[in-house]
């Protein structure tokens, strides 16, 4: 579901938080996003991608060793929106 208005840009099939992905877009982070997975809204998605039907997500306090959270892939039906 994509909603748009004249100063929000489209949502991506595909987003991350992290600037260093090729997935991040700048221009949607100047506004409040909102990911729904498996019907729950939550807070703590790193990236997402609507059409594979994936999240990723910190597995705990883990890190890898490059001091980074470790990721942890969840599949099932994504919904990203505009708040």
């Amino acid at each position: 579901m994509e909603e748009t208005t004249p100063n929000k840009p489209p949502l991506p099939d595909r987003l991350s938080v992290d600037p260093r992905s090729p997935h991040y877009v700048a221009a949607v982070f100047e506004h409040p996003i909102g990911i729904r997975f498996n019907g729950k809204e939550r807070a703590d998605v790193e990236e997402y991608c609507i059409s594979e039907g994936w999240v990723k997500v910190a597995a705990g306090r883990a890190l890898d060793r490059k001091g980074r959270p470790m990721m942890i892939t969840l599949k099932g039906p994504v919904e990203a929106f505009y708040r």
